[in-house]
């Protein structure tokens, strides 16, 4: 099966994220058939004209993608394996992409099972949150078969715009992992410096003007910044999500026998903001800690 014949598009998961990467598919022409478990956040898309099926054993045998954006590892597993599962039931040179930020391990295990059954598995998790998503500039980090590659990356590029083949399986999963280290200590980064900005009696917005373009800059200062000032806690990603993905980077860590103390402080704030009610709020609310 080619790029070309690539034409019917299941997407399992239509949340913050994955409704607008849905939504691009669908405005370029693709028949798009979305399951999620419910069904109301799925709501905009068909009413642009997705189709909807009832479960994830339907929406595999009819498709030739299956894009998976979902919450957690657990989500992952449960979609893509057993009798109900995607593996199961999709045909043969199925193309399956999980978008979701999971395990490595787990990323090779779909890949292994796949193989089997002549089915093509990539890792492809991704970075810019709602902004990225509505605007199809995400960062797309994929791992899995180089041809696999070739073929799906039209449909990658209707999503973002940074798309880089990793390597072999998993190695989309370990990249997206670097990322969140990444961010992990930047936040608090961030955050203490606009609240230091207040406490020095500074104007906060015009210190993100100065220190945005400068050796400081991030997307995390530039785009979530803002948002912190004006008390817009509203989820672009969430802060359950973040902790997930950083407990999965710190348990791969651990793993490989490497120390990242940044990654670890910043996993024990995020979870002391959970614990105050935050879980569903988005990661700038990492602030609210610090004021």
């Amino acid at each position: 099966m080619t790029q070309n014949t690539l034409k019917n598009i299941g997407f399992i998961g239509t949340g913050v994220m994955g409704k607008s990467m849905a939504s691009h598919v669908l405005k370029a022409g693709y028949n798009v058939t979305v399951y999620t478990r419910t069904k109301h956040k799925a709501e905009e898309l068909l009413a642009e004209g997705a189709t909807w099926v009832d479960t994830v054993k339907e929406l595999a045998a009819t498709v030739d993608l299956v894009i998976t954006m979902v919450g957690y590892p657990s989500d992952v597993e449960e979609i893509y394996f057993g009798e109900e599962g995607i593996l199961q039931n999709a045909r043969e040179h199925t193309y399956v992409v999980d978008m979701t930020t999971s395990k490595p391990s787990l990323a090779v295990k779909i890949y292994e099972e796949a193989k089997k059954r002549n089915i093509h598995a990539l890792d492809a998790p991704v970075s810019g949150g709602d902004i990225g998503a509505r605007n199809a500039k995400l960062a797309i980090m994929v791992g899995g078969d180089q041809a696999a590659f070739n073929n799906v990356l039209p449909i990658f590029q209707m999503m973002g715009e940074n798309i880089i083949h990793q390597g072999e399986a998993g190695a989309g999963q370990h990249t997206k992992l670097a990322n969140q280290i990444t961010i992990a200590t930047n936040m608090i980064g961030v955050a203490e410096a606009l609240v230091y900005s207040k406490k020095a009696g500074l104007n906060p917005e015009r210190v993100l003007d100065s220190i945005s373009t400068g050796a400081a800059a991030s997307f995390s200062l530039s785009q979530l910044g803002p948002r912190m000032l004006k008390g817009d806690f509203a989820p672009g990603f969430y802060v359950k999500h973040f902790i997930k993905d950083m407990t999965i980077a710190l348990e791969a860590a651990e793993e490989m026998g490497l120390s990242t103390p940044g990654l670890k402080l910043s996993l024990e704030l995020y979870k002391e903001l959970a614990e105050k009610g935050e879980e569903d709020s988005g990661t700038q609310a990492l602030i609210k800690l610090f004021e």
